[in-house]
């Protein structure tokens, strides 16, 4: 009998993590691989986030955190909704997680009982189905379309609605797609949660600062005042701040739920680790034009990209809005015979020869609830990625 609880069952590893150690792996072996799987900047950590690390240890700030986080994070987490999207909050309705990925968690576990349906537009962020898994709650999935930006439309949604639906799931900026909504989208969909009151919405804005060729970011409580007492807005520091690795999001919200959250929190992990806190509320209030120099590089690697891989036999590759990933399709791939006689019938065949074939690591979109496609992350050196593009083409042009 196995000693592992039947709600393990329900979810899998992150197929992104996994991409990523495999790439690891086969580097350690010897063997010549590119990673493209990591949502990871390449750029360091800002020196005065750094420094504001350094002045709380020195100043004794190493203690246990409080759940809600340190108020000094908080104040300048309700700043930042205040100056960058005109949403105002106290404090006590801003949450603070180890990473945005343990406020989703949190919120699910707080809120969701078993039934309870959340939707989920496709393509998705891998963690939010397993993480409502996780919760006993229901992932209801809504396609997307490359057609109309691998974005969800108003009538899509509609009819995902049932009186069992709790969430929705809004990521704009979008990991996978790179697809950001317009205020005019934004205000389509909202003129429909307004019909459903018994919705919250989980608006995951973790890519707000990374926005290309003049587009305007907005978040949804920010276009439909009327459902900010039913909105979560996270965001965090780990991609605009290049900050993954001091694990920090925040989100704000109504003060109930926002209160459920920091007890799961409290329960969990007890508080994020109090020097990273120190560290993002310094970015927060800190000067912030380092951002657009990087989002210029961004933009430069990603027009390479999408270039070079829609020069590729088999593959189309549409130009995201936002983010630092493309999602091209690899339709055009499916069927083809590689030179050691294998049929590519999936794109998990495609990313297992792309691998295995030149070295290249990157996600199936079976990952992402939409298939025949594949995710690049493009947040590494320019170099790299024209190695693994031109790796690509090779591997495209060598299918019967």
């Amino acid at each position: 009998m196995s000693i592992l609880a039947a709600r393990l069952g329900r979810i899998k590893p992150s197929p992104t993590l996994a991409v990523t150690a495999m790439a690891q792996d086969m580097k350690r072996a010897g063997r010549d691989v590119i990673g493209l799987g990591a949502g990871e900047p390449d750029f360091d950590t800002p020196q005065y986030v750094v420094d504001a690390a350094i002045k709380a240890m020195a100043d004794g700030e190493t203690k246990y955190p409080p759940p809600a986080g340190i108020i000094e994070l908080r104040e300048a987490a309700c700043r930042k909704f205040e100056r960058e999207n005109g949403l105002t909050y106290t404090p006590d309705e801003i949450c603070v997680g180890v990473g945005g990925k343990q406020i989703i968690y949190n919120a699910m576990m707080a809120t969701l009982d078993p039934g309870d349906e959340v939707i989920v537009p496709a393509p998705y962020w891998v963690s939010y189905t397993d993480i409502v898994l996780l919760a006993e709650g229901t992932p209801v999935v809504v396609e997307g379309v490359e057609e109309t930006g691998f974005k969800m439309m108003p009538d899509q949604l509609e009819a995902a609605i049932t009186p069992k639906t709790k969430w929705l799931f809004m990521n704009s900026p979008s990991n996978p797609t790179g697809a950001a909504y317009t205020k005019d989208e934004l205000a389509a969909l909202a003129e429909v949660l307004m019909r459903h009151k018994q919705i919250t919405v989980f608006a995951d804005d973790i890519y707000e600062h990374i926005i290309y060729d003049d587009f305007e970011f907005n978040t949804l409580a920010q276009i439909e005042p009327g459902l900010k007492d039913r909105t979560l807005t996270m965001n965090g520091v780990s991609k605009a701040y290049c900050m993954t690795g001091w694990r920090v999001g925040f989100a704000g919200g109504p003060k109930d739920l926002i209160k459920g959250i920091n007890t799961m929190q409290s329960q969990n992990c007890t508080g994020t680790s109090i020097i990273s806190q120190w560290a993002a509320a310094a970015a927060l209030d800190g000067d912030t034009s380092f951002i657009q120099e990087n989002v210029k590089v961004f933009k430069e690697r990603r027009d390479l990209v999408v270039s070079m891989l829609n020069q590729a036999k088999g593959i189309t590759c549409a130009t995201p809005e936002g983010a630092f990933y493309v999602y091209p399709s690899c339709a055009g791939m499916i069927g083809g015979k590689t030179p050691d006689g294998k049929t590519l019938e999936t794109d998990g065949d495609v990313v297992t020869y792309l691998l295995e074939a030149e070295g290249v690591a990157v996600v199936q979109g079976e990952a992402f609830g939409l298939s025949p496609y594949f995710r690049i992350s493009y947040a590494t050196s320019t170099d790299l990625l024209e190695d693994a593009c031109q790796r690509i083409q090779r591997a495209c042009a060598a299918l019967d």
